[in-house]
């Protein structure tokens, strides 16, 4: 948590808004990302004195991501970093995450799509 700030400063672009868990709740962050005008969408603590509302919307989004990175650690190569290059590491993940979601296309018959589609 305390190298939030360094990689949102290399971030590209603007950074409108920062979506994290319960275990990144911190008052410096939440005040820091505030002064730099960053929408914040993290989920407050039990230990919390008082109660911080939370864009539910948002934090859907925030379960997805978590789901998909989930998913990509199945993959043993992608889970201990096997590759020692980023640019290898970058087309394992890649390779992975295509994997990934060509096998969810064919176990959920609902998102299989029809042969008049793939034809198109």
């Amino acid at each position: 948590m305390k190298t939030a700030p360094a990689v949102l400063d290399k971030a590209p672009g603007r950074v409108r808004r920062l979506i994290a868990d319960k275990g990144d709740d911190a008052d410096w962050l939440r005040q820091d990302l505030r002064e730099q005008g960053i929408s914040v969408v993290i989920p407050g603590t039990r230990a919390r004195k008082r109660k911080i509302r939370l864009d539910k919307r948002r934090d859907r989004d925030r379960w997805r991501v978590e789901a998909v990175v989930c998913r990509l650690k199945d993959f043993r190569r992608i889970a201990t970093r096997y590759d020692k290059l980023a640019r290898n590491f970058a087309s394992a993940l890649a390779l992975a995450a295509v994997i990934a979601f060509w096998c969810s296309l064919s176990l959920d018959p609902r998102r299989r799509p029809r042969s008049q589609e793939i034809l198109k």
